[in-house]
């Protein structure tokens, strides 16, 4: 079984109901990218334009190894197209407000599974059919703990009041998108941590040379130097601590709920998560229409809300309770507030099988969905591959 042989193996595009206007202040684009991440795709598009990143929105991360659309605006951006390789970017008319996550209706994917045989054919669309009755659980995925590393959150640490540590790691630990003076000026760091004027003469310009700089005036003020990380840094710091404790909620709910027979797990880093399967209709119901809060002191739960304590022993394994998730003493740093629905389930699931052209002998096969705004493909094609995999297992430990 292969997943994302090519990028046309994984495509997927925005659906909207953001339509191009005659005027207004924001230039609509449409951006497709092959083997691009969004970010790197929107960095070259302001390079080449000289464009200031404040000015751009957009509204979501797509996968890097995909054949990908997506929109973004720019604040009185010009009426150009921009084609290079594994990039084209058309203008398509004014809008008066910003391209954000909230005019993303859902997602259209449209993936091809490879090298599979007759009964992985059988066993995946059992599996489909489960998928389209239960769902999927609605995890988090992986791509959202790029800023982790192994397991260890620098968030986690903020709200702990540990904030040399919680610097450290901001600043430090390698990324798999870093460019090279990124990687470089971790490495100046991990190297002489503690040393900031010596740090300063092998830094270059930009946001961590400021940080710096301040520790280089205040050395023993770390919380301070926290206020000179870039906003959008913030982001995915909190985002992927908070999201993590989210999943391990869900997760609590899930073993709480279901019966091991129902349960199956897959390595989502950095845990292993239970996927449920078989749900009976009471089950079904209720995990349809469960919504889990994200977990931040602003959240304000009833004391009798039945959610409450997974929530809070989940909280209790980390030494914190719902009113500790917050940055104390940094406005600018705070936890989303919201609530996320626990089931994935796709809409319009249809599959076709054929002859694999890549694989002699082998089957394909091709899976179209909608999936609303925040949920991830990947964990869909999780809930298939788990299943597929104990079918195989099922087979091979057959007398």
């Amino acid at each position: 079984m292969k997943i994302k042989e090519r990028a046309e193996d994984f495509q997927v595009e925005e659906l909207t109901e953001v339509r191009p206007q005659a005027s207004g202040p924001f230039a609509l684009y449409r951006l497709e990218k092959r083997n691009l991440n969004t970010l790197d795709a929107l960095q070259f598009v302001r390079r080449r334009w000289k464009i200031d990143r404040q000015r751009i929105g957009f509204g979501g991360l797509k996968d890097r190894h995909a054949k990908t659309v997506q929109y973004f605006t720019i604040l009185h951006g010009p009426e150009r197209q921009l084609n290079q390789t594994g990039l084209h970017v058309e203008y398509l008319g004014r809008a008066a407000e910003p391209f954000t996550s909230k005019d993303i209706r859902a997602n259209r994917f449209r993936i091809t599974i490879h090298d599979l045989d007759e009964q992985d054919i059988q066993h995946a669309q059992q599996a489909l059919e489960e998928v389209r009755r239960d769902g999927v659980p609605n995890y988090f995925d992986e791509q959202r703990f790029g800023s982790a590393s192994e397991g260890e959150f620098m968030a986690r640490h903020l709200v702990h009041g540990s904030y040399e540590e919680a610097l450290r790691l901001a600043l430090t630990t390698p990324y798999e998108f870093d460019r090279g003076a990124e990687k470089k000026g971790k490495a100046v760091l991990r190297a002489h941590w503690g040393e900031w004027k010596k740090c300063l003469t092998q830094l270059g310009d930009g946001q961590t040379r400021r940080v710096v700089e301040h520790l280089a005036l205040n050395p023993a003020d770390f919380h301070g130097a926290l206020r000179f990380i870039h906003p959008e840094l913030r982001h995915f710091y909190l985002n992927a601590y908070q999201s993590h404790l989210w999943n391990s909620i869900l997760a609590r709910w899930l073993e709480s709920h279901c019966r091991p027979d129902q349960l199956l797990t897959q390595q989502l880093r950095p845990n292993v998560l239970p996927i449920h399967r078989n749900l009976d209709d009471a089950q079904r119901n209720e995990l349809t229409n469960l919504r889990l809060p994200l977990p931040t002191a602003r959240a304000k739960l009833d004391p009798t809300d039945p959610r409450l304590p997974i929530i809070q022993g989940v909280l209790k394994e980390e030494d914190l309770e719902l009113r500790d998730l917050k940055v104390k003493g940094l406005r600018e740093w705070f936890f989303s507030k919201g609530e996320r629905a626990a089931q994935c389930v796709p809409e319009g699931l249809k599959w076709e099988t054929g002859t694999d052209e890549r694989h002699s002998g082998k089957q394909r096969l091709n899976l179209t969905f909608d999936l609303s705004r925040g949920s991830y493909a990947t964990l869909l094609l999780t809930g298939i591959t788990v299943r597929l995999k104990d079918g195989r297992t099922l087979r091979q430990s057959s007398p």
